[in-house]
């Protein structure tokens, strides 16, 4: 009876997988590759994708660091030191997982748009936020903010603080402490939280359509670019695209369960 349970309930999770996971992502290389090589690089070459794909790298390099110094920041806080409203800021970074990207798009366009007093001071002074790289990078840093942070609060927790504490009576400032003890035992956890990071700010969509305009050429990141060129039933360079999109969502995977399956004791 167990073994039947038990097959019936792999069966039943590997069908399930193979129709929402594997075949859409099997369907995506197939029409990618389905007129030939030479329109598959077409469509990877054309000069809006190329400045697509730009776009979406240089909104990870400004994304994943700006979240990387606050996710130690935000870890380091709440797992090692007691203070009044802790459960604040631990419900304030949890924030963008609970709002619908759309809406975080929106707020700041409220918060930074052209109509709004902020966007237009900034306007005035020759700084534009929204439909532009600025804003884009804002939504998604928005939307990735808890990720780094989520990974290394359990861990930091787990190890306690009595390494930290010896270390500062052994004389070692705020600053050697950190950089003798406390990040050498969170490393693989950090690198774990930047890929997951560094994946999410490569694929966001909701946020970033609210915020960038659709301008071609300028804030069309990858994702958005696949939607455009899709809606103008230029499916082979729409494929094209998604499978580059879908490759470095692949290899973000692997890298990642290299990361769980060679350190997985200490990433918990």
């Amino acid at each position: 009876m167990d073994r039947f349970v038990k097959w019936s309930l792999i069966g039943i999770t590997l069908v399930y997988l193979s129709v929402i996971l594997v075949l859409p992502l099997v369907v995506i290389f197939l029409n990618a590759f389905h007129e030939g090589i030479q329109v598959f690089l077409s469509g990877i070459t054309d000069p809006d994708t190329v400045s697509a794909i730009q776009l979406t790298g240089l909104i990870a390099v400004i994304v994943v660091p700006m979240n990387l110094v606050f996710g130690v920041a935000a870890a380091w806080t709440i797992a090692k030191f007691e203070f009044k409203g802790k459960q604040v800021l631990s419900i304030l970074i949890d924030i963008p997982l609970v709002v619908s990207p759309v809406i975080s798009g929106m707020i700041f366009v409220l918060l930074l748009g052209p109509r709004s007093s902020l966007g237009a001071w900034f306007l005035n002074h020759g700084i534009k936020i929204i439909f532009s790289t600025p804003g884009i990078a804002l939504a998604t840093t928005f939307i990735t903010v808890p990720i780094i942070a989520r990974v290394l609060i359990p861990m930091m927790q787990a190890q306690g603080r009595e390494e930290e504490e010896a270390a500062i009576t052994l004389g070692a400032n705020g600053f050697q402490t950190f950089m003798k003890v406390t990040l050498p035992n969170i490393k693989w956890g950090l690198l774990y939280g930047v890929i997951l990071c560094n994946a999410r700010a490569m694929g966001e969509f909701g946020a970033v359509s609210v915020v960038s305009g659709h301008i071609r050429g300028l804030t069309n990141t990858l994702p958005l670019q696949v939607e455009i060129m899709y809606n103008e039933y230029n499916f082979a360079a729409a494929f094209a695209a998604a499978s580059l999109l879908t490759t470095l969502g692949l290899l973000t995977l692997v890298i990642k369960k290299w990361v769980e399956i060679n350190f997985k004791g200490q990433l918990t």
